[in-house]
């Protein structure tokens, strides 16, 4: 096995997890990073984004007191945040609790990787050819010569040059944490995953929320019955979806933003979020003086073990372009050093990827979606169980949600799932077991589950199978 010295650009999921694995194979590491060990996943994206829609979730909850038979202590409560609102947010304590948390895991994974051996460097880092690192920092710059480099290097949130975000009215995801009021209508541009989570936590946080997406539907990129079922939600919790209109821009009003659509209309709110997906952070450091080749839309080009086209240089994460989750990240850093010094090593097979977008109800997936399966010209059975059928989910007071499983017909294996439930990130594992293991609905239907449980609707749906290949 090789090793030598590794220099790792970039200190999130897909950075640190490498530099864990290089150490570990004995290699001398260095990790450069420009803001904080995490990287926008713990500092900006996935940590605080989650832990906000954690506090939303509770309002949500709390809003099943009475279908359970739970009422105020004090008869008539009224506030002004409308007739029998028990519970307000203050926004400034949230934010500050979810800077924390965020602070927190990044000093937790600096610590981690100090202890290990890595040496942290808090700096910008730029390639001088294929197997040379420059870092400018506080203190000057410093050139580190590298047996492999990994970039890790993200994105950022694309801007629209007629939408310049201020902080203060006009938002990217990055800059909502240092808010500390609640906004009275905030108008959410864009509903994919992230544009979906932020408009649903601040729907249940208590804003006015417009959810303005230019496709049919939100989540265009998800499960169909996925999507309407939590669109219809999303409207039935008073939340405004215009759907096929593109936002065109964004200007500060008096006391507000408005919005203008391409078809002349205009949307009034008193912030605006801007969720129209990300760039890859990879100009202006030297890559393809390197050798590393860009894809038209600044994506780092990798192979299966995560190699770019300059020799001793990988990459992972969102600059690849593979898939925007920070499990995947991890799951490429790791591939990337343990093929570059020598370590056994099985290609990514996104199939097994399980993704999770984090609205009220949770939408979970893995493995092939109808739209794939149709895609190919796939033989495959599907069957959806109703979450409200579930007799634990209506211990829990859950309407909303279903199960529903992709099978092959005649071989019986488990091709893919959706799970749409509250905490469908937990559900989704059993059905990712199948997938990865190539289990068979049978296999899953045999399996004991608690009783009543929500995972009880997994094997029912696999019952539910048996029938239609046996």
């Amino acid at each position: 096995m090789q090793s030598g010295n590794v220099v790792v650009i970039g200190g999130g999921p897909g950075g640190y997890e490498a530099a864990l694995v290089a150490r570990r194979l004995g290699a001398d590491v260095t990790v450069v990073e420009r803001n904080g060990l995490g990287g926008a996943a713990v500092l900006t994206d996935v940590v605080p984004s989650k832990t906000l829609i954690a506090t939303a979730d509770w309002m949500t909850n709390a809003e099943l007191g009475p279908d359970l038979g739970i009422r105020p202590a004090a008869a008539a409560q009224v506030t002004e945040a409308g007739a029998g609102a028990e519970h307000v947010v203050d926004l400034d304590a949230v934010n500050t609790r979810v800077r924390a948390l965020a602070t927190a895991q990044s000093a937790d994974i600096r610590g981690r990787l100090e202890r290990e051996g890595v040496r942290v460097v808090i700096g910008d880092g730029r390639l001088d050819g294929p197997s040379t690192v420059v870092v400018t920092t506080a203190a000057g710059e410093e050139r580190i010569d590298a047996h492999v480099v990994l970039l890790a290097l993200g994105t950022t949130p694309r801007v629209l040059p007629t939408a310049v975000p201020d902080g203060e009215r006009i938002f990217t995801w990055t800059q909502l944490y240092e808010l500390t009021e609640l906004p009275k209508h905030l108008i959410v541009v864009g509903s994919g995953v992230t544009g979906a989570e932020f408009a649903g936590a601040y729907n249940a946080l208590g804003s006015t929320v417009t959810l303005v997406s230019s496709r049919d539907r939100v989540l265009p990129g998800e499960d169909a019955d996925a999507a309407e079922l939590l669109e219809g939600v999303f409207r039935a919790r008073g939340m405004n979806v215009v759907s096929r209109s593109r936002a065109e821009g964004a200007v500060r009003t008096a006391d507000g933003v408005a919005v203008t659509l391409a078809d002349g209309r205009v949307v009034e709110g008193s912030h605006v979020l801007f969720a129209v997906g990300s760039i890859p952070s990879t100009q202006g450091l030297g890559l393809e003086e390197a050798g590393v080749q860009l894809s038209p839309s600044g994506h780092v080009v990798v192979d299966k073990v995560s190699r770019t086209t300059a020799r001793g240089v990988y990459a992972a994460g969102d600059c690849t372009g593979v898939l925007p989750l920070a499990s995947v990240a991890a799951m490429q850093g790791r591939v990337a050093m343990s093929h570059a010094l020598g370590d056994a090593v099985s290609p990514i097979t996104l199939r097994n990827v399980a993704a999770n977008i984090f609205t009220a109800p949770e939408i979970a997936t893995v493995g092939y979606s109808e739209e794939q399966l149709k895609a190919q010209s796939s033989k495959y059975v599907t069957a959806t169980l109703p979450l409200a059928r579930n007799p634990r989910a209506k211990m829990l007071g859950m309407r909303d949600g279903f199960v529903k499983l992709f099978a092959h017909p005649e071989a019986g294996v488990v091709l893919g799932g959706v799970v749409v439930a509250p905490r469908a990130s937990e559900l989704i594992f059993p059905i990712t077991l199948a997938v990865s293991h190539r289990l068979t609905v049978d296999d899953v239907a045999e399996a004991f589950t608690i009783y009543p449980s929500l995972s009880g609707s997994i094997a029912e749906v696999a019952r539910m199978l048996h029938h239609r290949h046996g």
